[in-house]
């Protein structure tokens, strides 16, 4: 035999493509994706009914006083006080949002576009101070402000990321100020 002859002789076609093989995979792994979506959303749903006996938030007064501070930035969340991992979603507290607060003498205005506002009244602080993290979120070494407050009887660390964060030191002065004013009123 000649090399040519041989070298046809040794040749064999392509292995072909199986298509249902392949689409079989995908499929399963798109099911397989949208079931640990569903159910991460419905965790979230479960957490929301645990946490039903949270009351509803209370709104900006209708003469809030003049603004002592104010600034834009980022809420990103609120937990249980003292577990920062302990995220609060019931009545729209766990969603993150772009946020404008406002503090003026009768407490803290929480301006969320796309989600709920909120207030917080002077007599429900407990305390301001500068946190790495909060549910979800970890920054720098102080680069988060927490806010304590209490509400329906639950302490609550809400996190709040000024877009200029030079002026987190500012509110923690500012607030914890204010709150042991307040204590101190009270205890008279």
């Amino acid at each position: 035999m000649t090399p040519v002859i041989l070298l046809a002789a040794e040749k064999e076609s392509a292995e072909v493509t199986d298509w249902a093989a392949r689409i079989g995979w995908v499929v399963g792994l798109a099911l397989f994706v949208a079931l640990v979506y569903w159910l991460m959303r419905e965790g979230w749903k479960w957490r929301g009914t645990l946490q039903s006996d949270l009351p509803e938030l209370p709104t900006s007064p209708e003469e809030p006083g003049e603004a002592r501070l104010s600034m834009s930035g980022r809420y990103h969340g609120s937990t249980t006080a003292g577990q920062w991992l302990d995220r609060i979603v019931a009545h729209g507290l766990g969603t993150r949002s772009r946020v404008e607060l406002t503090l003026t003498d009768a407490g803290l205005d929480v301006v969320r576009p796309g989600a709920t506002d909120f207030f917080v009244p002077v007599d429900a602080l407990h305390e301001a101070r500068l946190d790495k993290g909060i549910a979800g979120k970890v920054l720098t070494e102080g680069g988060l402000l927490v806010v304590t407050w209490e509400h329906g009887g639950k302490l609550l660390d809400s996190g709040f990321r000024s877009d200029r964060a030079a002026e987190h030191n500012e509110w923690v002065e500012t607030l914890n100020q204010m709150i042991n004013k307040t204590e101190t009123e009270g205890a008279r």
